[in-house]
């Protein structure tokens, strides 16, 4: 407490950000934004735009950014995300604003933050072309946590050769996150082929009997590798578990 008055007295900080680091929390009209989620827990708070308003993620986004000097905005659309962009500017914050629309991510770094970096990879591999998505959600919230990403796409199981000739690329990474929708087999397949731990991340692509992920939940739970499964496009949950592991990993190299 007393050295958040001192920032604050000095300058350092704004109100809002000594706020947030007093209470744990900064309240606005939209909701309470978890400002010491990542001290408390090594990941950052995620504003998830499903639900809400356009303008009540951009209000949440500038309080995240106010107070920890980054704002991570997950299943935002267009709109939602235009607004993001719009409210950062207007605030007259001097921020960097990276938006994937096709992932539905927006990423906002103040001028002079420092993201954390670690001795640690991840790789997300993607079955398909349709599990994209949610595979790059659970992209952009590792890179956040600080690890190296590598992206594998396009690499199911509909062909072999196309996992095979990758191996060696998967097995450099410390964690594994694997994202594959119809019947969900490609998980199983790389954890039985690297040593690393895999995250499966079941997608929602596939139709008719056990489609909407169903399938590759299943599978995904009733693997004959050992892996980790989460739950049904949970890009989110899947990037955020890879970072911890990969926070533990730098740890332990550190020593």
């Amino acid at each position: 407490m007393r050295e958040t008055l001192a920032a604050l007295a000095a300058g350092e900080i704004g109100i809002e950000e000594a706020e947030s680091r007093l209470a744990g929390y900064a309240t606005t009209d939209a909701g309470r934004f978890d400002a010491a989620r990542e001290r408390r827990r090594g990941i950052p708070e995620a504003i998830l735009a499903e639900g809400k308003t356009p303008a009540e993620v951009a209000a949440l986004a500038t309080t995240a950014l106010d107070t920890t000097g980054r704002a991570l905005v997950t299943r935002a659309d267009e709109a939602t995300a235009a607004a993001v962009a719009s409210a950062v500017g207007d605030a007259g914050a001097d921020a960097t604003v990276d938006r994937d629309d096709r992932v539905g991510t927006v990423v906002v770094h103040a001028d002079g933050f420092e993201p954390p970096s670690l001795d640690a990879a991840v790789a997300v591999v993607a079955a398909g072309t349709a599990d994209a998505p949610v595979a790059g959600e659970a992209a952009v919230v590792a890179s956040e946590v600080g690890a190296t990403v590598d992206r594998v796409d396009d690499v199911g199981v509909a062909n072999l050769d196309r996992i095979l000739d990758q191996v060696d690329r998967i097995r450099e990474a410390d964690v594994v996150v694997v994202a594959a929708g119809r019947e969900g087999a490609l998980p199983t397949v790389v954890a039985g082929l690297v040593d690393a731990p895999v995250i499966a991340l079941p997608v929602s692509t596939g139709y008719g009997v056990g489609g909407e992920g169903v399938a590759a939940l299943e599978g995904a739970l009733q693997s004959c590798s050992v892996l980790t499964t989460v739950n049904v496009d949970a890009g989110f949950v899947a990037g955020a578990q890879a970072g911890l592991i990969a926070r533990a990993v730098d740890a332990a190299r550190a020593e």
